[in-house]
């Protein structure tokens, strides 16, 4: 049975932030601007994001940076391979505030709820057209929790916003800072079908590659046994 909502808030306040990007470009204007914007805030990070953010925040790391793997207990897998998919990271992203079960989750598990994503994807694109680029360096920019964060937020932006695009932290900080650290429904809908395309895009340029890759150019890399088991 799916989960039915019959009222939201037309604004929302940001209080926490989950930050994941491979491109920081624009961040160190955008996250003093929420900073400033929206007071309390506090950033849920991962890996180099979460070093770049605690060097940017300074002294205010201490009391506004918390790093994902702090929150959900489960340390990053060897290479970052699993850093952000955990049941608490996405009971806070998919909870709905009216909803008594799932405030119930929440506090079962001493998860928060969040309220906007910022996030990229590994530059798969370029990857794969890098000239000798070979099936493992390929393989190695397929993005597993960007994509992830970005879907579950955007399915929820009845409640959260998706962030996919540096050229948008500008005009989004603006808002935040002109209401009172808020942000509307048209906002986090806008935000939405800008996040879907994304991913969309990302999947395609993907099943494109392997659709025209041999399972001899695949293999080139590896010595091979014949078993997996």
């Amino acid at each position: 049975m799916f989960n039915s909502v019959d009222k939201i808030d037309d604004r929302v306040p940001i209080r926490r932030v989950i930050v994941s990007v491979f491109d920081k470009t624009g961040l160190d204007a955008f996250i003093p601007a929420l900073v400033k914007a929206c007071p309390g805030v506090v950033f849920y990070s991962t890996g180099g994001t979460y070093d770049f953010l605690k060097k940017l925040l300074g002294e205010d790391a201490g009391k506004s940076l918390v790093s994902l793997a702090e929150y959900t207990g489960q340390p990053e897998m060897q290479g970052g391979l699993v850093k952000s998919l955990d049941f608490k990271v996405y009971l806070g992203l998919l909870s709905e505030p009216y909803n008594p079960a799932h405030a119930a989750d929440l506090e079962r598990t001493g998860a928060v709820a969040f309220d906007l994503v910022v996030s990229n994807l590994y530059p798969f694109e370029s990857a794969q057209g890098k000239p000798g680029a070979t099936a493992e360096e390929i393989r190695a920019n397929i993005d597993i929790g960007g994509p992830c964060l970005i879907r579950a937020a955007a399915k929820n932006y009845l409640r959260v916003a998706a962030v996919v695009d540096p050229a948008d932290y500008g005009r989004i900080a603006e808002g935040l800072e002109k209401n009172g650290g808020t942000i509307d429904f048209a906002e986090r809908t806008a935000l939405a079908r800008k996040a879907f395309a994304r991913i969309a895009s990302y999947d395609a340029v993907i099943a494109v590659y392997f659709a025209g890759v041999s399972v001899d150019s695949l293999a080139a890399p590896y010595a091979r046994k014949g078993s997996s088991r």
